[in-house]
């Protein structure tokens, strides 16, 4: 047997959930494929086959009003396709690519209503054919519905709202209602026109991401500087970007400083400062100063491009709701045309009612039971709140990870690089008869040129304070005690305080200090000089700025918080303290996937969340993983989820996405039931007919859209 193959494409016209399951349904049965996965949030179609040949696929797909285009092409209308002139209701092609007005469904809407207008008139005037004048502009829209319904029998799915739809309409003109029927189609073609531009729109949001990288860059080669197109930038190539322009290439300062715009990417208000070194984001805003920029990621690899590729990804996975709701709808429609006839036939025929009246509920019904608004109600609020927490570096493998959040009631963090920033800074400055300012610039002359992460915390001080570094003669180290090296002609020490206990009897005043740094998790380091005691610095990994807030705020829902780290027990009590959660320290990784396994035996819903690559285990135990990490570091292979910009407070912030996320689908699902609920007794008593019964279709399905719509400018509380 040949190996299987997995092919992507992109679908023209694909934006709701009935239509996905029609092509999924036509695709499926093409001889050598065994799995089909289409996503109109995505506009994607995944294809699992043998050797099925494009025109094979589009063959399928084309006759149900839909184009196929090869993944990362624009789709487009086929030239010439009468079908695709004046399409039906789901003749659906990108809305983005054009103004909305000038795409086939709007010109289809037009068309029958300038048909249904004319028709009054020539009625009005002409009254002896104003019956004739409303059936054609009843066929200028139903004819291309019709069609769709005749493909979509062929392809296998006969129990189509294009179905239902046509049943309706031909059966109100038997019963002499053919006005009624005409007026009907224009609404069904309307209500369809908003549904595609709505969920053209919430498509839209996550590609506008993608636009804000810049197309073009300042090549920096030898003393030369050239424009060139964005998407050519090689890695490790230098780039000049200037104050108010997008950095267009994820990449690290190689010169200058300056403050960075991160809220087109991260949703951040406050500009961060950055300096040589320091890691920027493409298409962020630089705003202050010239930058040199080495790159760090090619353009389809950038942080940006790594978002909009799993965000679209995350899309094509459907969540539990979802699938239940697909599961539902197959069974629903053949359904609802067993109640429709039912409704039509059984007054007439045990009661001695009217044909023609309860002919015409009957149809009303089909109409009323259209299942579009219920398809759509769960993908089209995954989608928003996929786009709106991408756009806030929260990202997530898919509804299912989406829905899961919610449940979670226990959390377990990693600490460095979690809890902490990962690297170690300079916290406490002891002068023993000198100036802090002395003892800080002397360790920094000591540490200059090392790489050291202790060395670094100093030097990173001494810049920060902007303390003068002199030079230092005959600098060395001295392997497991520190460093040495002459200042100014005096030789000077930088050691642990173990090694400077080898060279000097401590007195009972810094002895004290220093056992009480230590007890703070401090790595502490003594200067000397002579012999003799004349500083003390003291360095931690130090909590993350907004550690406590997100802690506090997980605890705010009833979350369980605990921390799980590799590192010594006086480190680790230290910063649990200070953040008050509870510790397990000195722990392995094979450890922490069994602390997750004992939190889930005792009944926990656990989140973990960690680096994704020292907790490899444990993320993966976990209920749900969560990488925390900056730009493309992130490691998404094992995590579920990842906080892409590092903030504690962005764990509460994605459960409380989650259940903006569940209470929206609720609440789309209560409307499309609901209106139809509504609309199926006050069609049944005699209040509402056959128009009113579409507006509880094409009605419900634009509503929905739009409330899931909400999510995209959702914001963390």
């Amino acid at each position: 047997m040949a190996d299987t193959i997995k092919t992507k494409y992109r679908v023209g016209g694909m934006d709701c959930g009935a239509c996905a399951l029609k092509i999924e349904t036509a695709v499926s049965r093409i001889p050598g494929v065994s799995e089909v996965g289409a996503s109109y949030t995505a506009g994607t179609l995944n294809v699992v086959h043998d050797d099925v040949s494009f025109a094979a696929i589009q063959q399928a797909i084309k006759p149900l009003g839909y184009e196929l285009v090869e993944d990362g092409a624009a789709p487009r209308p086929p030239a010439g396709d009468p079908d695709h002139a004046g399409g039906a209701a789901h003749d659906h092609f990108e809305l983005g690519d054009g103004p909305w007005w000038k795409t086939p469904k709007a010109l289809l809407a037009l068309s029958c209503g300038t048909a249904l207008l004319a028709a009054y008139l020539v009625g009005l005037f002409i009254p002896s054919i104003g019956h004739e004048a409303f059936l054609l502009a009843l066929l200028v829209g139903l004819i291309p519905i019709g069609r769709r319904a005749i493909a979509g029998a062929r392809a296998g799915s006969p129990f189509s709202i294009e179905t239902l739809m046509s049943i309706a309409a031909i059966g109100a003109v038997f019963i002499g209602a053919t006005e009624e029927a005409a007026m009907v189609v224009l609404l069904f073609l309307v209500g369809e026109l908003l549904e595609g531009v709505a969920a053209s729109r919430a498509r839209a949001s996550i590609k506008g991401l993608a636009d804000l990288v810049p197309k073009t860059a300042f090549l920096i080669e030898g003393d030369s500087t050239t424009e060139v197109p964005a998407a050519s930038l090689a890695l490790n190539a230098i780039i000049m970007v200037r104050p108010g322009d997008r950095i267009p290439a994820d990449g690290e300062i190689i010169a200058g400083h300056s403050a960075i715009d991160e809220a087109p990417v991260t949703g951040e208000s406050v500009p961060t400062s950055k300096q040589p070194g320091d890691a920027v984001f493409a298409g962020t805003i630089n705003t202050d100063a010239v930058l040199q920029i080495r790159v760090t990621a090619t353009a389809s690899d950038n942080t940006i491009s790594r978002i909009v590729q799993l965000v679209e990804e995350a899309q094509e996975s459907k969540a539990p709701t979802a699938r239940f709701i697909d599961r539902f709808s197959r069974y629903y429609t053949p359904g609802v045309l067993v109640v429709g006839a039912l409704v039509a036939m059984v007054p007439p025929l045990l009661l001695g009612q009217p044909w023609d009246q309860w002919i015409y509920k009957g149809l009303a019904v089909l109409l009323i039971g259209c299942p579009c608004a219920l398809v759509i109600s769960t993908p089209a609020a995954i989608a928003a709140a996929l786009s709106a927490g991408a756009r806030r570096g929260l990202l997530l493998k898919g509804g299912a990870v989406l829905e899961g959040l919610r449940t979670i009631t226990t959390v377990a963090l990693d600490k460095t690089g979690t809890l902490t920033e990962g690297k170690p800074r300079l916290t406490d400055i002891v002068a023993l008869g000198r100036d802090e300012a002395d003892i800080l610039s002397l360790a920094a002359a000591l540490e200059t040129g090392s790489s050291h992460p202790l060395a670094l915390a100093i030097l990173a001080r001494a810049g920060a304070d902007k303390v003068p570094v002199p030079p230092a003669a005959a600098a060395r180290a001295i392997a497991g005690k520190g460093v040495a090296g002459t200042v100014g002609g005096a030789e000077y020490f930088l050691f642990s305080a173990s090694a400077a206990a080898e060279q000097l009897t401590l007195a009972p005043e810094p002895r004290a200090r220093i056992d009480a740094l230590t007890d703070q998790g401090k790595t502490v380091s003594l200067l000397l000089t002579d012999s003799t005691l004349i500083g003390i610095l003291a360095m931690r990994d130090e909590p993350r700025a907004d550690a406590r807030s997100g802690i506090d705020a997980l605890k705010a829902i009833n979350i369980d918080v605990i921390m799980l780290t590799g590192d010594n027990a006086r480190t680790a009590a230290a910063i649990g303290a200070d953040l008050g959660i509870a510790v397990r320290a000195g722990l392995l990784p094979q450890d922490k996937q069994a602390i997750v396994r004992e939190l889930q035996a005792q009944g926990q819903f656990v989140a973990k969340i960690g680096d994704g690559i020292n907790d490899a285990p444990a993320l993966a135990a976990a209920d749900i993983g969560i990488a925390m990490g900056g730009g493309t570091d992130v490691a998404l292979e094992t995590a579920d989820a990842a906080i892409l910009h590092g903030r504690v407070t962005d764990i509460a912030a994605m459960i409380g996405l989650s259940n903006a996320t569940m209470a929206n689908i609720w609440q789309n699902i209560a409307v499309s039931l609901g209106l139809k609920a509504v609309f199926l007794v006050t069609t049944i008593v005699g209040i509402t007919g056959l128009w009113p019964a579409i507006l509880a279709d094409t009605g419900a399905t634009v509503l929905v859209t739009l409330n899931a719509m909400r999510l995209l400018a959702w914001r963390p509380r």
